[in-house]
């Protein structure tokens, strides 16, 4: 088995190399609509063309006995393997490689061929003072995998490719996944047997299995298949100090829980070599539709009476009104462009609406009684059918975004998002304050766009909300002003009772406001953890505490 890191990927950017987005006319003229671009075909943000023209600064040599519990062939240090693994996937990030300049790159990439080889490595790299940041597909928007080295000389990061092995258990219905597997590399191996995991965040493509359990990831399948968390049955954690294993079993009444303690703690205790999951037989039937509710409110209200009966479809979303005309615009859901379906609306006397997606799954029986559920609520709460072919466009392109998202960067846009979670009697009151500081706040740095917002996780109790902001890059290409905004918005969630992150997880972007969540103590309490299980700090530093 090779050791060495993936390079299938662009180093630039995301995905596949050869895969590209188009802006659909109408999708241009909402852009110069709102001031976004001004209708030239110009190039925005400088992008160096070549990987060379990265600076790149000489690596600090690791300790030689670092080099040697790495073992030979596992340490590499050419530029562009440092340059794949010095940040992740937000909108700075991206700008950061096109501009050629890097803040932080790891002194070295390491590899390891087996989970047996972590402890000794992470044992070295504590007694040497050696900063470790594990690092799986690297698609972490809140700077998670950010190489930073702290207080210490070196920093590595230790990709997990080679941990891609599988056990099923057919009997418990559990499955023990490497945390090097992709989501695709997962799902094919447990396709071969029938079965599934449900798992798909937007990341689902690259994301892994130990990224999944170390940020609590949520699919967007969750209201079917739940969150990450939940699928998780037992996990271990390597550390500096030793290993930590919880239970396999269905549940445990033997104190707090080890597994929740593992899982979530992004990399910052120590690394997750593997995971125990719950997996399901393989969906007979999917069946995928939309429909337009008449506002945002209407539909968030049909999701809270079918969470509260519990009777959720697999997947169900909905788009505010300003996202619903934006993915008209862009890719036209249910085969009407944006006109047809302003039409569409008109003549059932509507002049806006908000898209739903719903997706049925399971045995033919499971997914009738899914879709009688949700008909008899969808038009109970006055919604109306748009038909198949939108819900299968968007499960087509569910995982595109981010290819546009680079597309709209070479025209000048901005183009990031953010997520919260909260309960359904602040959940729209929320919604409206956040998007209009954020409003507010982009008008302050000079940015000209638009904020949308969708509903994709529902609970009996609450919701998410993920925002999607696209504007021009303001002042300065947005490596200042971004981060403004994002801190208004930040403000606006937690005073209005949202929490800082549903499932982006803290990485080091949320990191500061997580005191304003968990508390003075509760910050106290995961320190000496911390301190227990990474006594020299050197795991993943910057990150999760503040």
């Amino acid at each position: 088995m090779s050791l060495d890191p993936r390079r299938d990927t662009r180093w630039w950017g995301w995905g596949d190399p050869t895969e590209e987005a188009v802006l659909s006319d109408a999708a241009e003229g909402l852009l110069r609509e709102h001031g976004i671009i001004d209708g030239s075909a110009a190039a925005g943000p400088h992008r160096v063309a070549e990987i060379e023209q990265v600076n790149v600064p000489e690596p600090r040599p690791l300790p030689r006995a670092v080099l040697e519990a790495a073992g030979t062939g596992s340490v590499f240090t050419s530029p562009e393997d440092r340059i794949r693994h010095a940040t992740g996937q937000s909108y700075l990030d991206l700008l950061a490689r096109r501009s050629g300049s890097l803040d932080h790159l790891p002194d070295a990439v390491v590899t390891v061929p087996s989970a047996e080889a972590l402890l000794p490595l992470l044992e070295s790299c504590g007694g040497n003072g050696v900063a470790v940041v594990p690092f799986g597909g690297g698609t972490s928007v809140v700077g998670g995998v950010a190489p930073l080295r702290g207080e210490f000389e070196q920093v590595i990061s230790l990709d997990l490719v080679n941990l891609r092995g599988i056990e099923i258990d057919p009997v418990s219905l559990t499955a023990r996944l490497g945390a090097g597997l992709r989501g695709p590399e997962a799902e094919a191996l447990l396709g071969a047997r029938g079965l599934t995991l449900g798992h798909f965040p937007q990341s689902f493509e690259y994301a892994t299995i130990g990224g999944f359990a170390a940020t609590r990831s949520a699919g967007q399948s969750s209201s079917g298949y739940g969150r990450f968390d939940s699928m998780v049955s037992s996990i271990r954690l390597v550390t500096p100090t030793g290993c930590l294993d919880s239970p396999a079993t269905p549940h445990t009444a033997i104190g707090p829980s080890l597994l929740e303690l593992v899982v979530g703690s992004e990399g910052t205790f120590g690394v997750i070599p593997d995971v125990d999951v719950r997996v399901r037989p393989a969906p007979e039937v999917q069946r995928r539709e939309a429909w337009v509710a008449d506002s945002f409110e209407a539909g968030n209200e049909i999701v809270r009476s079918l969470a509260q009966a519990g009777r959720l479809p697999t997947v169900i979303r909905v788009s505010d009104e300003m996202e619903t005309e934006v993915s008209f615009a862009s890719s036209a859901p249910s085969g009407m462009a944006g006109a047809a379906f302003r039409r569409y609306l008109k003549a059932r006397g509507r002049a806006r609406g908000a898209l739903m997606i719903l997706s049925y799954e399971g045995t033919a029986d499971e997914a009738r009684r899914q879709r009688a559920d949700a008909v008899k609520a969808l038009k109970a709460g006055g919604a109306l059918y748009l038909g198949q072919s939108g819900g299968r466009g968007w499960a087509r392109g569910r995982f595109h975004g981010p290819y546009l998202r680079e597309l709209l960067m070479d025209r000048g846009v901005l183009v990031e998002t953010f997520e919260t979670a909260a309960q359904w009697r602040d959940h729209q009151s929320l919604y409206r304050a956040v998007s209009s500081r954020v409003g507010s706040a982009m008008e302050e740095q000079g940015m000209d766009g638009v904020v949308m917002c969708h509903l994709s996780h529902a609970y009996p109790d609450g919701a998410s909300l993920y925002f999607t902001v696209i504007s021009s890059q303001g002042r300065d290409g947005g490596a200042e002003s971004w981060p403004r905004v994002k801190s208004a918005a930040l403000e606006a969630i937690q005073s209005g009772g949202g929490t800082a992150s549903h499932h982006h997880a803290t990485g080091r972007d949320h990191a500061p406001w997580v005191e304003g969540e968990l508390g003075e103590l509760g910050v106290a309490a995961l320190r000496a953890v911390k301190e227990q299980l990474d006594p020299a700090g050197i795991m993943n530093p910057g990150k999760l505490l503040p």
